[in-house]
């Protein structure tokens, strides 16, 4: 590693993943970016998923029962020895150039905290399209607001904090709410550099749930927001 090429952690969190694993695996493999580490956490799976993560010489395999995404990203995260972390989720994709584009962002840009980039979102043949998901969405790339977009640096992780288990499906838009409530710096970049899967088996479907949680993170964020507002008031 050097100063124009600090390393990046890669983690990938995975539960009974072995359908789509390969496929995030070798998208980090090859990216043109370089120095990487490849953390997976392997979320107690039952099935072939940790044959194919030792597979591969680049990666380096963890194990945990099943505590959930949540506690295998943060279990990541508390591995990774990069200046700058990102995050992919089992069923996802970069495109090869994802990391050389948001590395080369972030140093360029010392304010910054950390960078997201557009996503294109793309159903597995044969599953239905959920109902949140807009038919725009699939003919257009869109802002990725989720964290197999995300490249943050260490440090602000750190200050921003750990993912929160108490949310089983919205501890990314937690994490996201939290870092702007943090008045953390960010970008969204313009190029597509992410692509996410939606499948009959992925948590994209559970719209009841997912909407439960975010109407807790929005009252959350409004709570943090009043106590600041108090805090400068006094």
């Amino acid at each position: 590693m050097t100063e124009n090429h600090p390393l990046v952690s890669v983690i990938i969190p995975v539960y009974n993943g072995d359908r789509y694993l390969a496929e995030a695996i070798e998208s980090v493999v090859q990216q043109t970016y370089q120095p990487i580490e490849i953390i997976l956490v392997d979320d107690g799976s039952t099935d072939n998923s940790a044959n194919i993560a030792r597979s591969y010489k680049q990666v380096r395999y963890i194990y945990q029962s099943n505590q959930g995404v949540a506690v295998a990203r943060n279990v990541g995260i508390s591995q990774a020895r990069g200046e700058f972390i990102a995050l992919l989720d089992q069923d996802d994709r970069w495109t090869p150039n994802k990391l050389s584009v948001q590395i080369k962002y972030l140093l360029e840009h010392q304010n910054i905290g950390y960078t997201l980039a557009k996503m294109r979102v793309f159903l597995e043949p044969g599953t239905e399209k959920p109902s949140w998901l807009k038919a725009e969405y699939l003919s257009e790339d869109i802002p990725g607001y989720i964290v197999g977009s995300l490249v943050i640096r260490k440090s602000v992780l750190e200050k921003v904090g750990e993912f929160n288990l108490h949310y089983k499906f919205g501890n990314d838009s937690d994490w996201f709410f939290r870092a702007n409530d943090a008045g953390i710096p960010m970008t969204i970049l313009p190029e597509t550099l992410l692509y996410k899967r939606v499948h009959g088996a992925n948590e994209s479907h559970k719209i009841q749930p997912m909407t439960a949680e975010m109407l807790q993170l929005v009252r959350s964020s409004i709570q943090r927001k009043r106590k600041q507002n108090i805090s400068k008031d006094r």
